[in-house]
């Protein structure tokens, strides 16, 4: 993106979101603006690039994109100094769980809103990005921010956004905490804690490189589950009555029902 771009907030996913601009070069940091109440080191490594810390605020003047990166309950105060110094047309870019478009509209004067909800594996440029708007110049921006480091997804309806956060951007963590399992039974099971916990994060990593491109998970499972094999056996205890399906679907529920509540 060309444009002048405005980040505020530099907490993880902020800092995620702008290593992910310099790795891919979606943004140049000579366009870039950085708006931060306290040194961070991805902000640093971006002002070495020509980026822009804590300028004066009428720098904000020529800004196309507007980024949320603070944390849902801030937003509203933080936004105040800078709501003189954008361009009317600047397009307001909410990374933020839980606040709905119309809310963080009537917060910056109308302005045009994207929500997007990425996660933090756009600082490798593998990240994935759900993305809602009512208004296709907003929803484009957004596009041409994250669709360099991450796969997007733009849903249907701002209402999805709940679910979309539940699935990808609480996810990783799942999928972590999952590993961490993993590697705890294979501690039970005789290996050291070191190794268990190597083979553990390595499967991880190798099982995501299985999943690039459309093919069915179903035939994915089958390449590793040969019938009557050591795989099959332990799938057969995942799949038993549930056991795997009922507590993903209730994490997943009680994520959904958390941001619903955070949006009020």
């Amino acid at each position: 993106m060309s444009e002048t771009v405005v980040l505020q907030g530099v907490g993880r996913l902020g800092s995620a979101i702008l290593e992910g601009w310099l790795l891919t070069g979606a943004v140049d940091p000579k366009n870039l603006i950085i708006l931060t109440p306290s040194e961070k080191p991805a902000a640093e490594k971006a002002r070495a690039l020509g980026a822009r810390i804590n300028p004066p605020l009428d720098a904000l003047v020529g800004a196309k994109a507007f980024v949320i990166g603070v944390k849902p309950a801030k937003w509203a105060e933080a936004s105040q100094p800078v709501l003189a110094h954008l361009n009317k047309d600047a397009v307001i870019v909410s990374v933020m769980a839980g606040v709905p478009e119309a809310t963080i509209s009537e917060g910056f004067e109308g302005r045009s809103v994207v929500r997007v909800m990425p996660t933090t594996g756009v600082a490798q440029g593998q990240g994935v990005a759900s993305l809602w708007s009512s208004e296709q110049k907003a929803l484009d921006t957004g596009l041409s921010l994250f669709a360099p480091m991450a796969e997007t997804a733009v849903l249907t309806s701002e209402d999805l956004m709940h679910a979309a956060t539940a699935v990808s951007g609480c996810g990783p963590a799942y999928f972590f905490a999952f590993t961490r399992a993993l590697a705890q039974a294979g501690v039970a099971e005789g290996l050291p804690e070191d190794v268990a916990m190597k083979l553990a994060r390595a499967t991880l990593r190798s099982a995501a490189a299985g999943v690039v491109g459309d093919e069915a998970l179903d035939t994915l499972i089958d390449r590793v589950a040969s019938p009557g094999g050591v795989t099959q056996a332990g799938l057969v205890v995942l799949n038993e009555n549930g056991a795997l399906d009922r507590p993903v679907k209730g994490a997943v529920k009680a994520a959904v029902d958390k941001s619903t509540e955070l949006s009020g």
